[in-house]
């Protein structure tokens, strides 16, 4: 090989290779401090795609979460409203018993049918409950107005909750101005118990689909919670950066990068001796 002056190859390929071993020193270190392998769509333009995607099914995900979440609380309180509904149809059912007593005058059974009055209104009143303005309970219809509570992230998945349909309990009762059913007479709360009787059967049967749309939502829940998860640990092995391998490149690197600068200032110094042909 010739000794030229104009020309250092040796150098220039030992510059070429120090900066190689500086890009991916920076590399290592914004993966270490940042905890991601993808930093820019440089580094992995179809990884980081897929990666976007994934982070906006998550979001949508725990959304959808939360979403259920309050619609599983519309039940509950739905459900909350129902009881009280039971135990007021029981009390009334009690008075309608206890006004067959044939010992009871007319005076008495007049007031047990005061108080039953005043139990139908307020049935009625609890046909008004709302939940962050929204009616728990509906007259459209024997089984309600359906309301749709999206249960994927995709909106692929629905399930239908109901807004029960109270009235028609309130209506056979006669809540309206104490009139309808009244136990003012023997043989009038022999027939008020057996309406009252056919509510409460009513009645439980609200109860019951309300505790089957709690279910149902619970699992949907639970199914959420579970793909949230999958998501999360897919798209870690697309965007997160390995540590331990990481760490074992920027030691890698950084002995690349001392050694590529020792050689590089050999290189520089190789030429001197060309000063000694001259002297």
């Amino acid at each position: 090989m010739s000794v030229v002056i104009n020309s250092n190859s040796a150098a220039s390929l030992a510059s070429y290779h120090l900066s190689n071993s500086n890009v991916n020193l920076q590399k290592s270190l914004q993966r270490l401090s940042s905890g991601s392998r993808i930093n820019s769509s440089f580094d992995d333009a179809g990884g980081l795609a897929v990666s976007m995607k994934m982070s906006a099914a998550i979001r949508r995900t725990e959304a959808s979460q939360a979403n259920v979440g309050n619609a599983i609380a519309l039940l509950q309180t739905q459900d909350g409203v129902l009881k009280s509904a039971d135990g007021v149809l029981s009390r009334m059912s009690e008075l309608a018993t206890l006004a067959q007593d044939v010992t009871k005058s007319t005076n008495d059974l007049a007031l047990y049918n005061t108080e039953l009055t005043q139990l139908k209104d307020q049935l009625e009143l609890m046909l008004s409950e709302k939940f962050n303005g929204i009616s728990l309970f509906d007259s459209a219809g024997s089984s309600g107005t359906t309301m749709t509570v999206v249960t994927s992230h995709d909106g692929d998945q629905t399930v239908g909750i109901t807004q029960c349909d109270l009235n028609s309990i309130s209506t056979t009762l006669g809540t309206s101005a104490g009139s309808g059913m009244d136990i003012t007479t023997t043989a009038n709360a022999q027939t008020a118990v057996d309406t009252i009787q056919a509510a409460i059967q009513d009645l439980a049967t609200l109860r019951a689909n309300n505790g089957a749309e709690q279910s149902r939502l619970t699992f949907a829940a639970d199914m959420l919670s579970v793909n949230r998860i999958n998501l999360e640990s897919a798209n870690s092995r697309i965007i997160d950066v390995d540590v331990a391998a990481e760490s074992s490149q920027l030691a890698r690197f950084n002995i690349l990068q001392q050694s590529g600068t020792a050689m590089l200032a050999q290189a520089n110094q190789s030429t001197q001796s060309i000063l000694r042909l001259l002297q």
